[in-house]
């Protein structure tokens, strides 16, 4: 063996008879028999398998252009603020994923928050050959991009912006923020299953923008309660709700829906509540908005049993946060932001996809993720892409917002 020749001879032996002249036989010897020679095949030295290198192509509002030029202009700053706060999470995400051997290339364009910027990066060869597209940032720029890129078929991620998908129109986007639709059908889903009143009272305020959140509402109401939920809607005028007043009930509670986002309307209608919240009992359920609006008072609020919808909502005493916050003050000698948390929850979810080959961002549907700033649960939509539907409902309670759902 191992390559070596060897053959076996058979040697026979000769008989001869002693006895009689005759001719005796003769054992003629038989053919010698050669065995086949073996080989070992060499052993080949190992391909050298190059690990994978994920592109992904970053698109946010830096203006760095604008800003080389020395104008102080606070909308200007706080757009890159957001686009650096943003930048800053996201790569110390994929800085974290590479110490289980994952490998990316990161590219940075400043997309200066003009559409016609974001159209001419749509034209980008380095763009499209991209595994992952994240921006642009705001709405008319992620228009003016996706326009361009409708055949592409690569991921193309709104990384902030809650507004609906149906504005773009585009199968590739995948919008992280969950538009007011799926607000309006999250409080519904709490109100049927949880509350569930007989009626509810929409207080509008007269403007066109409330309809944003109360047509996908109605539908939501109407649909989870098989229409066993009675709506009631009333544009209220200097606060004025006597006309309701021989509808609501002194024992159960009374359950308000406002959408407006109006500060005089707000502050006028609230009042009016506050004073019937001293006779019936009254819930009321805001638009996602209202956590931000500081003229709003916690006690107030807490008094009127206020419920809001919510897409974020960090926990800052949580241990992964924390762990977070030392991390990026170590690397980048400042407090992280909300869009810094944005980024690297974004980054590492994203990031982890990119790592399972083509099938993670095939199956995003399949992969939900809870970060520190919220979870995400995508659903395809047909000619939308993928939307994030996962929104939580919270409530006020010792001057806090408090998670219910």
């Amino acid at each position: 063996m191992s390559g070596n020749r060897w053959l076996i001879y058979v040697l026979t032996a000769l008989f001869t008879g002693a006895c009689s002249p005759r001719l005796q036989p003769v054992a003629s010897s038989p053919a010698p028999v050669e065995k086949p020679i073996v080989k070992v095949p060499e052993a080949k030295p190992p391909v050298k398998v190059e690990p994978k290198v994920s592109l992904i192509s970053l698109l946010l509002p830096f203006d760095l252009d604008y800003l080389d030029k020395g104008y102080n202009n606070n909308a200007a700053l706080k757009k890159a603020n957001i686009a650096v706060d943003y930048y800053q999470g996201f790569k110390l995400a994929l800085d974290s994923l590479t110490t289980f051997g994952y490998n990316y290339k990161l590219q940075v364009y400043d997309s200066k928050d003009l559409p016609s910027q974001a159209h001419a990066l749509a034209y980008n060869a380095q763009i499209r050959a991209s595994d992952l597209i994240v921006g642009p940032v705001f709405p008319v720029d992620i228009k003016a991009f996706t326009a361009v890129l409708t055949s592409v078929r690569k991921p193309i991620v709104s990384p902030l912006a809650p507004a609906s998908p149906a504005t773009f129109k585009n199968r590739n986007l995948v919008t992280v923020n969950p538009p007011l639709e799926y607000h309006a059908w999250a409080a519904a889903g709490y109100i049927t299953t949880t509350l569930k009143p007989k009626k509810v009272f929409i207080l509008k305020s007269g403007y066109s923008e409330d309809n944003d959140y109360l047509s996908p509402f109605k539908t939501a109401i109407d649909s989870l309660s098989k229409k066993r939920i009675k709506v009631n809607q009333l544009t209220v005028v200097h606060g004025q709700l006597k006309v309701l007043e021989p509808q609501l009930s002194l024992t159960e509670q009374n359950i308000f829906i406002m959408p407006s986002t109006n500060q005089a309307f707000l502050i006028v209608t609230l009042r009016t509540l506050d004073s019937l919240g001293k006779k019936y009992p009254i819930t009321i359920f805001g638009h996602p908005s209202w956590k931000d609006l500081t003229y709003l008072k916690a006690e107030l609020l807490q008094r009127l049993k206020v419920h809001i919808t919510s897409s974020e909502n960090i926990n800052y005493k949580a241990p992964e946060t924390l762990s977070f916050i030392r991390t990026y003050r170590k690397n980048y000698h400042a407090e992280p932001t909300v869009y810094a948390i944005k980024g690297f929850d974004e980054g590492i979810y994203f990031g982890k996809l990119l790592a399972d080959g083509d099938d993670g961002l095939k199956n995003i549907t399949r992969n939900d993720f809870t970060g520190m700033h919220n979870s995400f649960h995508f659903e395809k939509k047909t000619g939308l892409g993928w939307i994030n539907t996962h929104v939580n409902v919270y409530k006020y309670s010792n001057f806090a917002l408090k998670q219910v759902k």
